[in-house]
């Protein structure tokens, strides 16, 4: 189980701890969504707050041919986020689910950030003839994480007089069972070069739509606890950065950029497959029982610096928002 939700945190599928999740399919359909609903809203926060970043190193528009292919690493942090690593769990707000110890009393329970662990659940119907007994899952503080990872591969080219196109990249990478890839366009428009003067201006303004799809599969299967075919979680998300950009310009060697901008997404999981009956609270077999969507949106402010040394750049800036960013890019350019 760890090394399933390390191997995950680190290609940033962090909606993960399937197996754990699914052992809540025994408390039935209903349960199992509403578990999985207040389990899974932070980790998709954190994650839309994470791949929204990077869009650009500089308000100063590369001109005509101009390129950068970059790699972009972010690490979304969480440490002190203590209201999001935890969810109260009232068992009367569930039909079937309740705990082992001090059953029927409400008490914290990790969400997918969290680190609470040992808490021991149980089902049992009426007659009292059939109980299943399970750990409820722990987050990624649990394996020691305090952020959520995500990366890219992102090119950026100058066309007409101060537009700039960018796409970012990641492809379809698997991992046992386990697969996640990426891909997101955006468009930079530098005002500052419809200024007469704009060569010999010390700052560049500029405008930056991105859009990012993050998509990702995984199988549990063979974990289940519940018999059936073909279990899965998939699940995509879908981001959007507007913001304003302002950076120095022209000098040789460093340059220093901050924005100001809204980020909005959606994430979408999926809880596919067959799943057949193992106890009173499955009447049938069930397919593709249910799916779980959060949104988050907010403002956010980055400060950052870029280093150029001929062909090759690098920056670093860090990003406050609901969930902040610390994002480190290294970069290949011409002009």
């Amino acid at each position: 189980m760890k090394k399933i939700t390390l191997l995950l945190a680190l290609i940033a599928v962090t909606y993960a701890k399937a197996q754990g999740l699914n052992s809540i399919l025994v408390a039935g359909v209903e349960d199992a969504e509403q578990f999985a609903n207040s389990y899974l809203a932070p980790v998709s926060e954190a994650s839309i707050y994470g791949i929204s970043n990077g869009w650009y190193n500089t308000a100063d528009a590369k001109p005509l041919g101009g390129f950068e292919i970059s790699v972009i690493l972010n690490s979304t942090g969480f440490k002190n986020k203590d209201d999001k690593k935890a969810f109260l769990l009232d068992p009367a707000d569930y039909e079937n689910l309740d705990f082992v110890e001090n059953p029927g009393q409400a008490r914290l329970v990790a969400t997918g950030l969290g680190d609470i662990e040992g808490v021991e659940a149980f089902v049992e119907d009426d007659s009292g003839l059939f109980r299943e007994e399970f750990e409820l899952p722990t987050g990624l503080s649990a394996e020691d994480f305090n952020f959520v990872p995500s990366g890219y591969i992102q090119a950026s080219v100058g066309l007409v007089k101060g537009l700039e196109v960018k796409a970012r990249f990641l492809p379809k990478l698997k991992f046992d069972d386990a697969k996640i890839g990426l891909f997101g366009a955006g468009l930079q428009y530098d005002f500052t070069k419809m200024l007469p003067a704009d060569k010999i201006l010390p700052v560049a303004i500029s405008a930056v739509i991105g859009y990012t799809n993050l998509n990702g599969e995984y199988d549990f299967t063979e974990l289940s606890i519940i018999d059936g075919s073909d279990q899965r979680v998939e699940a995509s998300f879908n981001t959007w950065n507007f913001s304003t950009v302002v950076s120095t310009r022209n000098i040789p060697v460093i340059n220093f950029y901050g924005g100001i901008g809204y980020i909005t997404g959606k994430s979408d999981i999926d809880f596919l497959g067959t799943y057949e009956a193992n106890g009173p609270f499955f009447s049938e077999t069930v397919v593709d029982p249910f799916s779980v969507s959060q949104n988050a949106s907010g403002v956010s402010a980055n400060l950052g610096t870029k280093l150029k040394l001929g062909f090759f750049r690098i920056n670093a800036e860090y990003n406050i928002s609901e969930f902040s960013t610390f994002t480190f890019g290294i970069n290949f350019g011409f002009r």
